[in-house]
């Protein structure tokens, strides 16, 4: 089988940046996008976030990665082209694509708008598109989507500051909405504030809920409260704090993503009470089924969301103003990015400012 390069697979010329190998290390590299089909839209790229995700794709440490890889879903930009089947998107407008480009279109998931929990989802990089050819992600200058996995970003809402609400917003928001923990009253907690934490403080805020950020770090307590509006702070590591506030909460959501204990989370709720995993460690947790028991509570799961939801939720948000609190980097500083988000040295997003610093090598 004659198997072409990433530069003649497609008839469109594009550039980017990618990792070779699971050292990680991004540099330009050139490749083809599809030509634009009667249902998609092309965009010229200008912003793109990183996720921890990205990171874990580019070093292979989930064990599934595919090279070259070309990260990047948290992706905005300008309409350049739409397909002749094209009926939400003209030129010059603003369009954005989170995690997902592709799905079967005919299973349950499918056809319940939940195309994030289709057996077949495409990922918006390193899976295979439905042409056999891989999927690139954002980190590079355009994009060409179906329109059904592009999402119309509304006019007040700040592209940079957007762009991570593609995916660490709607990975906040599903749950909220999915697990009725976004009722005006209800008291959340929030597990640790990066990516993730710092959005879903400012989303269960526009809901109406009592917030209260649980971090391991005491320094946190006033950026919590003064800048992000937190109702109260808790430091999971003092037990006096955190026996003072049992049984007090009707839902959390854990958005940490390195290995820690949960038990002490789950003493937190109130009977009924919810506690929703959406950071992902790579070892088990250890989970004791008896408190679970004695008060109907719950521990639970959720993934992004589907396109319609992810509308919903960009449009929530620019009702609501909110945005990311983000740093918005050259493309060539990305490998030092990585950098300090492996350390957890970022508030509490990095954006790359592709339209101005992404040039063809």
């Amino acid at each position: 089988m004659d198997v072409k390069s990433p530069e003649e697979e497609h008839p469109v010329k594009t550039f980017g940046w990618a990792a070779r190998d699971s050292s990680g290390v991004l540099s330009p590299f050139k490749f083809s996008r599809r030509a634009t089909g009667d249902d998609d839209v092309r965009f010229k790229v200008l912003y793109c976030g990183i996720c921890h995700t990205d990171l874990h794709f580019i070093k292979n440490e989930w064990g599934f990665s595919t090279y070259p890889l070309v990260p990047g879903h948290e992706i905005v930009g300008v309409v350049t082209e739409v397909g002749c089947k094209v009926a939400k998107f003209k030129v010059g407008d603003k369009v954005g694509v989170g995690c997902l480009v592709g799905s079967c279109g005919s299973c349950e998931g499918c056809s319940e708008d939940l195309e994030n929990y289709c057996p077949k989802m495409i990922l918006t990089y390193a899976t295979t598109y439905h042409d056999g050819t891989t999927t690139y992600g954002g980190y590079s200058n355009e994009m060409v989507v179906s329109e059904h996995f592009a999402i119309r970003f509304p006019e007040n809402l700040p592209l940079d500051g957007g762009a991570p609400l593609l995916c660490a917003g709607v990975t906040v928001y599903s749950p909220m909405k999915y697990y009725g923990l976004n009722k005006p009253g209800l008291h959340l907690g929030v597990v640790g504030l990066g990516g993730l934490g710092h959005v879903a403080v400012k989303f269960a805020k526009a809901f109406g809920a009592k917030v209260t950020v649980i971090s391991t770090s005491a320094s946190k307590k006033d950026e919590a409260i003064n800048h992000l509006g937190a109702d109260s702070f808790l430091v999971s590591r003092d037990p006096d704090q955190m026996q003072a506030a049992a049984g007090t909460m009707h839902g959390i959501l854990d958005t940490v993503s390195a290995a820690h204990p949960i038990m002490p989370l789950i003493n937190l709720l109130k009977f009924h009470g919810k506690l929703i995993t959406i950071g992902a460690p790579e070892k088990p947790t250890e989970l004791q089924v008896f408190p679970l028991i004695m008060g109907r509570k719950m521990v639970a799961g959720s993934s992004i969301g589907g396109m319609k939801e992810t509308q919903e939720m960009i449009d929530f948000a620019a009702k609501h103003n909110i945005t990311a609190d983000i740093e918005v980097i050259p493309v060539d500083y990305v490998n030092t990015a990585m950098e300090r988000l492996q350390k957890g040295d970022v508030r509490y997003r990095f954006v790359i400012d592709i339209g101005k610093s992404l040039t063809a090598a």
